[in-house]
C-alpha cells in the first residue's frame, strides 16, 4: 500500500484536491442517507423548470456521483490525464479548463433537456385539444422507460372506451407526473469535466500511445479520443445507455476543444 502513497503525494495541487473534495462529498452523500437527507436532490443539476432546481446546482452537481464505480471511474480517469495537464499548463490554466469544460456540459445537457421538455410540452398542449389513448400511448413509450402494469392496464382500458371524460381527464394528469418525472431527475458528476480533460489531453500529445483495458490493445491518445466522441455522440441521438448523459460529455469535449482552439490563438506560448 506505501508505494502507491508517493504516486498521490507527487499529483499535483488542483487534480489532488478535486479528487479528495470528490471522494468526501461521496461519503457526506452516505452518511447524510443514513439522516434521511438526500445531497443528490438538493446538490445535483436539476432542469431550470423544476421547483427543486437551485442557482448553487451548476457547480455543485460536479461533485456528486451515484456511486463508488461512478466516481472511481472518473476520479482515475481525473489522476491519469489531469496530472499531466496541470503539470503542463500550471494549476490555473488547468483548474480553469476544468471548470469551463464542466459548465459547458451542463449548458449542453440542459440545453437537450429542454429541446425534449418543450416537445413533450407540445404533446401535452395537443392531447388536452383532443385527448387520445393513442396520444397518451406513444408519449408514455417514448418518455417513461419502465411503465407499471397499472399504467399499461390503464391506457389499455382507455382504448376499449375512447370517448371516455374520465379516462381523459386521469390521461392528463399522468402526461402531467411524467413532465414533472423527467424535471425532476438530477444530473451528478464529473464526467463532463473528465471528458473535456480527456479531449485536452488527446489535442495536446495525439500520438501518444494509451493501452486499453478491453480489449488490450495500445492506441494513439487522437484515435481514442475520437472513438469516444462519436461513440458518445452515437448513444446520445439513439437515447442508448439508459440514464446516462451522453450530451454532458459531449459538451464538455466541445466546450474544452473552442477553449483550446482559442488559446492556442491568444498565447504564443500555449504550454
Amino acid at each position: 500500500m506505501n508505494q502507491y502513497r508517493p504516486v498521490f503525494r507527487e499529483t499535483p495541487a488542483v487534480v489532488k484536491n478535486l479528487i479528495i473534495i470528490n471522494v468526501l462529498m461521496l461519503l457526506a452523500t452516505y452518511a447524510m442517507q443514513s439522516a434521511g437527507i438526500d445531497l443528490t436532490e438538493k446538490l445535483g443539476m436539476h432542469y431550470p423548470g423544476s421547483e427543486k432546481f437551485r442557482f448553487y446546482q451548476v457547480i455543485t452537481h460536479m461533485f456528486m456521483h451515484g456511486g463508488i464505480t461512478h466516481l472511481f471511474f472518473n476520479m482515475f480517469a481525473l489522476w491519469m490525464f489531469g496530472r499531466v495537464l496541470e503539470n503542463v499548463w500550471g494549476p490555473r490554466r488547468f483548474l480553469t479548463y476544468y471548470f469551463v469544460t464542466g459548465l459547458g456540459a451542463v449548458a449542453l445537457h440542459m440545453f437537450v433537456n429542454h429541446l425534449e421538455i418543450s416537445a413533450m410540452q407540445n404533446t401535452m398542449t395537443a392531447f388536452s385539444n383532443t385527448p387520445a389513448p393513442e396520444i397518451l400511448d406513444k408519449f408514455v413509450k417514448k418518455h417513461l422507460a419502465s411503465p407499471t402494469p397499472g399504467l399499461l392496464d390503464f391506457i389499455t382500458n382507455w382504448y376499449d372506451d375512447p370517448s371516455s371524460a374520465a379516462f381523459a381527464t386521469e390521461g392528463g394528469k399522468i402526461m402531467d407526473q411524467i413532465l414533472k418525472l423527467k424535471m425532476d431527475i438530477p444530473t451528478v458528476g464529473a464526467s463532463g469535466a473528465v471528458y473535456g480533460v480527456l479531449l485536452a489531453f488527446g489535442m495536446l500529445f495525439p500520438n501518444t500511445q494509451l493501452m486499453l483495458l478491453f480489449p488490450p490493445i495500445p492506441i494513439k491518445a487522437k484515435y481514442f479520443v475520437i472513438g469516444y466522441g462519436v461513440l458518445e455522440l452515437y448513444l446520445g441521438l439513439t437515447n442508448s445507455g439508459g440514464s446516462i448523459a451522453h450530451f454532458a460529455h459531449l459538451g464538455g469535449m466541445l466546450f474544452g476543444f473552442f477553449l483550446i482552439k482559442y488559446w492556442n490563438k491568444t498565447t504564443k506560448t500555449f504550454y
